[in-house]
C-alpha cells in the first residue's frame, strides 16, 4: 500500500536527488521540505510514514526535528541522513526514536531497502492500531470474538433477529455471556437509542417481584408510600431484558403471559389497563423444557418467549477461541489500567488451550483481568493465570475435522503469540498474508 514520505534537507539537490530515487523506484507519495520548521508544520498538517531529514540544518537540527515529530506522532518512523557521521550522534538518534542513522555519501540501494523496511514495519503499526480500535469498539461484547462454526452461527443470529421485534430467548449455561448477547440484540436493533432495562428474575425476593415489574399504587400494600413505576414500564419503546426467567415465580408467569399477549399491564393496587411497547428479550440456564414436564413452567409462556432461540455455546466446545477471547480481554484491560503487555508466553497459551472453562467467559474474563493486575513481565504467563498447561482435549479421528481443527489452533496461537498482527502471524506460521487471509476466510475466522 503506498504510502507518504516527507525529505527535510537545506541542501535542495539533496532533495532533488533522494525524490527522484523514490519516485522511480516506489509508489510512495513524496514530498520535500528545505525549511525545518515548515517541514514541522507540513507533518502536523498532513501527517507522514516516514520523515527523512538531514542532521545540520540551519533553525533546527535533524535531532530537534526528530524530537518535535515524535511528540506529534509517536507511531511515525524518522531516518536521519549526516554527513558527518559520529559515534555519539547515531547513538543520541537511536535513543531519541529516530529508526536508521545513514550517512553521506549513501548508496541508492541503500535508501531504497531503509524506505522498503519502514514501510512494512508502518503497515504494521496500522494493522495494531485497527486492531486494538476494533476491540475497543467491541467493548463489552469482546467475547463474541471466535471462530468456530457454532460461534459464527450465533453471530449470523444475532444479526438476523436484532432489527425484528420478535421476543428472544437466549439459552446457554452460567457465564457464557447471555446478557452480553442480549445487549448486542439490543444495540442493532431499531430500539438502540432507548432505554436496555435487566430485570433478574433470581435477585429479587418472589414478595416483591411483582412490584418491581409492573408497578403499584400508593397504599396498594404496607410500605407503598407512593405511586411507583414498574420495570416494564421503564423500558417503554426500548428492550425489557429477563434474566433467568426459569426462576420466575409461577403466579408472575400467567401475568407476564398476559403481557406478552396484550401488550398492558396493571399496576399491583390498581384497575386502569397501561399500554407499553417494549421487546422482550429473555435468558435461562435452565432446562424449561424439563421444568414444563414437571409443572414448574407455563407451557404456553415457553412459547410466547421463544419465537427465536438463540443459544450460546460453552467455552469448551469452541476450540481455538480460548486463546482469541483471552487476547482480546487481555487487549481490553492492558488498555484501562495502562499496563504494557503484549501477549502470552507458550505456557500461557497452552495453559489457556488446556483448561476446560467451567465458568465459561465469566471465568476467563476474571482471570485474565487478574493477571494482567499481577504480571510482572511485558507477558501473561502460566503462572500469572494460575493455570497449568495440564492435558489437551482429545482430538478428532476424522482427518478432514482433525485438520480443521489444527489449523484454527495454529492459526489462533500465531494471532496470539503476535499480538494480532496479520504480518508477524504470517511470518511465525510460514505462510505468506495473503496465504493466510485465506485460511482465516476459510475456518471464519475475522
Amino acid at each position: 500500500m503506498p504510502g507518504k514520505i516527507l525529505i527535510v534537507d537545506d541542501e535542495k539537490d539533496m532533495l532533488a536527488l533522494l525524490k527522484r530515487i523514490l519516485s522511480e523506484e516506489t509508489e510512495h507519495q513524496v514530498v520535500t521540505e528545505a525549511d525545518p520548521t515548515r517541514a514541522l508544520e507540513l507533518f502536523k498538517e498532513k501527517g507522514f510514514d516516514l520523515v527523512i531529514t538531514d542532521l545540520k540544518m540551519p533553525k533546527m537540527d535533524g535531532i530537534k526535528l526528530l524530537e518535535s515529530i515524535k511528540k506529534v506522532n509517536p507511531d511515525v518512523s524518522v531516518v536521519i541522513l549526516t554527513a558527518f557521521a559520529t559515534i555519539e550522534t547515531a547513538v543520541e538518534a537511536i535513543r531519541k526514536g529516530a529508526y536508521d542513522y545513514i550517512t553521506k555519501p549513501f548508496r541508492r540501494e541503500r535508501i531504497l531497502l531503509t524506505v522498503e523496511k519502514v514501510m512494512k514495519w508502518q503497515e504494521m503499526v496500522r494493522e495494531n492500531q485497527s486492531l486494538r480500535q476494533a476491540l475497543a469498539e467491541k467493548g463489552d461484547f469482546s467475547f463474541l470474538v471466535g471462530s468456530t462454526s457454532v460461534m459464527k452461527e450465533l453471530l449470523e443470529r444475532v444479526k438476523q433477529v436484532a432489527p425484528t421485534v420478535a421476543t428472544v430467548l437466549i439459552t446457554g449455561a452460567s457465564g457464557t455471556g447471555k446478557e452480553l448477547v442480549a445487549r448486542a440484540i439490543h444495540q442493532h436493533s431499531l430500539r438502540a437509542s432507548k432505554k436496555f432495562i435487566t430485570v433478574n428474575c433470581t435477585a429479587i425476593p418472589e414478595q416483591v417481584i411483582e412490584s418491581e415489574l409492573f408497578g403499584h399504587l400508593k397504599g396498594s400494600f404496607t410500605g407503598a408510600w407512593k405511586d411507583k413505576r414498574g420495570l416494564v414500564e421503564e423500558a417503554n419503546e426500548g428492550t425489557l431484558f429477563l434474566d433467568e426467567i426459569g426462576d420466575l415465580p409461577m403466579p408472575l408467569q400467567a401475568k407476564l403471559l398476559r403481557f406478552l399477549q396484550e401488550r398492558v399491564i396493571e399496576r399491583l393496587g390498581g384497575r386502569g389497563e397501561i399500554p407499553v411497547d417494549v421487546r422482550v428479550v429473555c435468558a435461562t440456564h435452565r432446562d424449561l423444557a424439563g421444568m414444563i414436564r414437571e409443572g414448574s413452567f407455563r407451557e404456553d409462556l415457553y412459547y410466547r418467549l421463544s419465537e427465536i432461540t438463540v443459544k450460546i455455546p460453552p467455552l469448551r466446545e469452541r476450540p481455538g477461541d480460548a486463546v482469541l477471547l483471552a487476547q482480546a480481554f487481555l487487549e481490553r484491560y492492558a488498555r484501562e489500567m495502562g499496563r504494557p503487555l503484549r501477549g502470552f508466553t507458550a505456557d500461557a497459551l497452552a495453559a489457556l488451550e488446556a483448561h476446560a472453562w467451567p465458568g465459561n467467559v465469566r471465568e476467563m474474563e476474571n482471570l485474565i483481568k487478574r493477571a494482567t493486575i499481577m504480571a510482572d513481565g511485558n507477558q501473561i504467563t502460566a503462572a500469572d493465570l494460575g493455570l497449568d498447561s495440564g492435558t489437551a482435549e482429545p482430538q478428532p479421528f476424522n482427518l478432514r475435522q482433525a485438520r480443521e481443527h489444527a489449523e484454527r489452533l495454529a492459526v489462533s496461537r500465531a494471532l496470539a503469540h503476535s499480538d494480532g498482527n496479520i504480518a508477524q502471524a504470517a511470518e511465525l506460521l510460514g505462510v505468506t498474508r495473503p496465504t493466510l487471509y485465506d485460511l482465516m476466510a476459510k475456518i471464519g475466522m475475522k
